[in-house]
């Protein structure tokens, strides 16, 4: 910079504020977790969040002295994004219309059914017109999303009308 003096922006204050409020509550839960030492865990679950809390107390620190030296993010210059251009609600609202009626259908009809109206719904609504491709894809979707969940992780999510055939 030539001739201007940098200026901090003050806004990035709060960004520090929260990550040191973030880093302190989660090392307060921490120390609230209880163990009792055996054989096979003798340090338990504590040091993961403990160390997890104190990095979010470091980076914290460390922003607020590059934001107090003048530190600015980079431009958005990357993207094709025109920031004068206004909102498209069409597609916000068929967004939002898409997570309602998942939110309608997941007990009733169950995930398959409904994260399958869910995707296609999205890809609709982002502008895909493809509309056959765009059901086998959602429907592959929920069905991996599925199998994902209740094989990996053990998480069982609503079957609804298809229970007994999953």
């Amino acid at each position: 910079m030539t001739g201007a003096v940098a200026r901090s922006d003050k806004a990035q204050y709060g960004v520090c504020g929260f990550l040191a409020i973030v880093g302190g509550l989660v090392i307060a839960d921490a120390l609230r977790i209880q163990h009792i030492a055996n054989s096979t865990d003798p340090i338990g679950p504590k040091p993961v969040p403990i160390v997890l809390g104190v990095l979010l107390l470091v980076v914290a620190v460390l922003y607020a002295v590059d934001v107090a030296r003048g530190g600015t993010g980079e431009a958005e210059g990357g993207e094709d994004v025109d920031p004068t251009s206004p909102v498209d609600w069409r597609t916000v609202g068929l967004l939002i219309a898409a997570f309602a009626v998942n939110l309608v259908l997941i007990e009733p009809a169950g995930w398959v059914i409904s994260g399958a109206v869910l995707f296609w719904g999205s890809a609709y609504a982002l502008g895909s017109r493809n509309h056959l491709r765009n059901l086998v894809i959602a429907v592959g979707l929920s069905l991996t999303t599925f199998y994902l969940f209740a094989i990996g992780l053990g998480v069982n999510l609503p079957a609804g009308v298809l229970q007994g055939i999953l």
